[in-house]
């Protein structure tokens, strides 16, 4: 068997692969989470290069041929690194993609003010990785990034529905509003805050579009397979799904039923 991998820091990913699952029914998966080591969004670039490195290789390891690291801070702090000066020694015929370049891709299509606004931890905004790849595709457009340090723990404590997570919820969007009234699109660059949709919705005007990643990631996925038949061919479709997390097992399947909807089972693995 030769899956797809699906690597992120912890949960958020889930909601990546569930939308690739989505388009991309046939195919194999294996999804690893290092709940352990969770969050990323704080940590420096070189241990989140180290931590992301150690789970591609595992990924390689457990037969996948193309991993996508459905984590917005390891896509900013690692990805380039990994492909340009560790996968030439790994392996040059095996891929790893990120989930900011897809995202990024789609914007011409998606705002006609030109002025977006980007929510992420503060690893990702830190890395200031939407400005810059946005100004190298389209240059016209204007990138506003905000840091929401409390979403990814409120989400992980269970307290998306929660009245406290109102505070936060609008706080961060006000700060957005304030920083550029002109914004018609807001990315959710982390993949845990789709979570939060209902709640962000209410503290963002309507006329301004939310858009998560996943639908996104997905068609740029099922894009890149139909134009490199050659990877495509090497991942085996069985329509199976597996989950590693470096935490305790039965956190994580509990955590990861509220992201997927559905019962979940995982393997407790350790990475080095």
């Amino acid at each position: 068997m030769t899956p797809i991998g699906i690597f992120d820091s912890g949960y958020g990913g889930l909601t990546i692969l569930s939308e690739i699952r989505r388009l991309l029914p046939d195919y194999d998966y294996l999804y690893l989470g290092d709940n352990a080591r969770a969050p990323y969004g704080s940590r420096s670039f070189d241990i989140v290069y180290e931590f992301t490195l150690q789970a591609v290789k595992y990924l390689f390891d457990r037969g996948c041929r193309l991993v996508i690291l459905a984590c917005n801070t390891a896509s900013a702090k690692a990805l380039r690194t990994i492909q340009q000066n560790d996968l030439p020694a790994i392996d040059p015929d095996r891929r790893v993609l990120g989930v900011i370049i897809p995202t990024v891709e789609a914007l011409d299509n998606l705002t006609s003010s030109r002025h977006v606004g980007v929510v992420a931890t503060p690893g990702t905004i830190l890395s200031h990785s939407y400005s810059i790849e946005t100004a190298k595709l389209y240059p016209d457009i204007e990138v506003s990034e905000i840091p929401c340090p409390m979403w990814v723990p409120i989400i992980e404590n269970n307290e998306a529905d929660g009245d406290g997570a109102d505070y936060f919820v609008k706080k961060y969007c006000d700060e957005m509003l304030h920083r550029d009234p002109e914004i018609d699109t807001m990315l959710l660059g982390c993949t845990h805050y789709p979570l939060l949709m209902p709640k962000i919705r209410k503290y963002i005007p309507d006329n301004i579009r939310i858009i998560p990643q996943g639908e996104l990631v997905a068609r740029s996925l099922e894009n890149y397979l139909t134009r490199h038949p050659e990877i495509a061919g090497q991942c085996t479709k069985g329509g199976t799904v597996h989950f590693l997390t470096t935490e305790n097992p039965e956190k994580f399947d509990r955590l990861a039923s509220l992201f997927l909807s559905t019962p979940v089972t995982s393997e407790k693995i350790t990475l080095v």
